[in-house]
């Protein structure tokens, strides 16, 4: 059944470790893919809900924003061109999605593209919650016994990044909090 082969693919996020963490902080067990979407996925829901956007849309954007991670894994930007990087997940998320019905493989592949190209105000907010999620992993990381100075490429990556008044403030309590 080819929708069960859809959810294998979303399942396989559990397998995938955030790649980030093992190369930038040496963490032997980082929190995996489909960790960091779940977390997503609540900032998501609560930031969308307060801030009144389409939080279905931006829901849906966010549980499929890594997806193709299921096939190829986690490359960080040292480890491939950006370009490379967002043809190959392209291709991989095209053949997660390629035998699922018509109706919601449009819809999917639609989200997909606009998260990919970051022009609507949801795909802006969906990359702006995933820098604050990488950086609230990194001031957990923090607490558990990484130092300041390795997480730091983390939080400026993710205050560079960051825009959105409302989550400008929360990255800023963030990185307040010791």
């Amino acid at each position: 059944m080819v929708i069960l082969d859809f959810f294998k693919n979303a399942l396989n996020l559990k397998n995938i470790s955030r790649q980030g963490w093992i190369d930038k902080l040496s963490i032997k067990h980082p929190e995996s893919v489909a960790d960091h979407s779940y977390s997503m996925a609540i900032m998501a829901m609560v930031i969308s809900d307060l801030e009144h956007y389409d939080s279905e849309k931006i829901l849906k954007m966010v549980l499929l924003h890594d997806l193709a991670e299921s096939k190829i894994g986690d490359f960080t930007p040292d480890q491939i061109s950006k370009d490379k990087k967002e043809k190959i997940e392209s291709d991989a998320f095209n053949d997660i999605i390629e035998q699922l019905p018509n109706t919601i493989k449009l819809e999917y592949d639609e989200i997909w593209k606009e998260y990919q190209s970051k022009i609507s105000p949801e795909s802006q907010i969906v990359h702006q919650i995933d820098r604050l999620e990488m950086a609230l992993q990194a001031k957990m990381y923090q607490k558990l016994g990484s130092s300041k100075e390795d997480i730091s490429t983390f939080l400026e990556t993710a205050k560079s990044d960051i825009t959105h008044p409302k989550i400008k403030e929360l990255f800023t309590k963030i990185i307040e909090d010791n």
